[in-house]
């Protein structure tokens, strides 16, 4: 199965929990009349849908407005709905492309959300596509992390460059990068250790790695990827948000989604944050980490279903 129909089946609950719903409002709203009263029924049931499924408030009262205005020009509905959370990611700016080597991708998140996991899916996805990873085991104060970290690296088939416990993380990244150079590797995957935006000596830390890979590789790091639990919903957009100044956080991880019916909060995430989704995690393999489509994703929850 290609990536597209992965992510598509990973959205299967969130799908489920909206489908039959979703199908009812479009019967309705198609066969209503398009009077007013009709159309304020429409534009109710289909905000609480979005609602439900962890769009969250703001980009669900942007979605809702614009289909209003729309609505009253005899347009489908479905077409309506899916069209509006595309404009809601096309409004997203991607991460700008950089030609330097290796790219220096930092992976960072609070733990448990699956941020070891995710640097070895993601090496052996890159590798997958034709690019030549290493990674970098920049955890030193938690030995089982960097224990983890290497079954990853091994099952992936890529090296891993990691040093004693308790080293400088910074230096642990110098080397990392040095073996990269060296090796001629296409990227440095940093996994960093878990950490609260507020614990302000782990932030420090995390600052200290960046003013090192800048001085390595020009524009590094290219990448600041924040990991995110999908299952956590809107609580995932107050991380991310605490994040992003603190850590420099240019794109997200969105993980476990096939775990979950609140996959709608890939909307919210584009609309109140403006970052773009990367990758998403789709199960526990290491194959299960695939890149994001927005078209895709649309497509995958608002299909028809009869």
């Amino acid at each position: 199965m290609g990536f597209l129909g992965r992510l598509r089946d990973s959205l299967a609950r969130t799908k489920q929990q909206l489908s039959s719903r979703f199908d009812e409002l479009v019967g309705r709203a198609e066969s209503g009349g398009g009077d007013a009263a009709s159309q304020a029924d429409t534009l109710e049931g289909l905000e609480e849908i979005l609602i439900s499924a962890d769009v969250g408030v703001a980009a669900t009262g942007r979605i809702v407005s614009a289909v209003r205005e729309r609505m009253r020009r005899g347009e489908h509905l479905r077409d309506l709905v899916k069209e509006e959370i595309l404009a809601v990611f096309d409004g997203v700016e991607p991460v700008a492309p950089s030609a330097a080597r290796p790219q220096v991708v930092l992976v960072v998140g609070v733990n448990g959300t699956g941020k070891t996991t995710t640097v070895g899916k993601l090496a052996n996805l890159l590798r997958a596509l034709g690019e030549q990873p290493v990674i970098c085991a920049a955890d030193t104060f938690r030995a089982a992390a960097v224990e983890q970290l290497e079954i990853w690296a091994q099952r992936a088939g890529v090296d891993m460059v990691r040093a004693r416990a308790g080293a400088d993380p910074a230096a642990v990244v110098f080397d990392a990068i040095a073996a990269g150079k060296a090796r001629g590797r296409d990227v440095v995957l940093v996994d960093t250790a878990g950490r609260l935006h507020t614990r302000v000596n782990l932030m420090t830390e995390l600052e200290k790695i960046r003013r090192v890979a800048s001085r390595e590789v020009e524009g590094a790091p290219h990448e600041v990827l924040l990991v995110l639990d999908a299952t956590v919903g809107q609580n995932g957009v107050t991380q991310a948000r605490e994040f992003m100044g603190a850590a420099g956080v240019n794109g997200i991880v969105l993980t476990k989604l096939d775990g979950t019916a609140k996959g709608g909060v890939a909307v919210a995430i584009a609309h109140d944050l403006k970052l773009p989704i990367r990758y998403v995690g789709v199960g526990e393999g290491i194959a299960d980490l695939v890149p994001f489509s927005a078209a895709e994703y649309v497509d995958a929850l608002f299909e028809e279903s009869w």
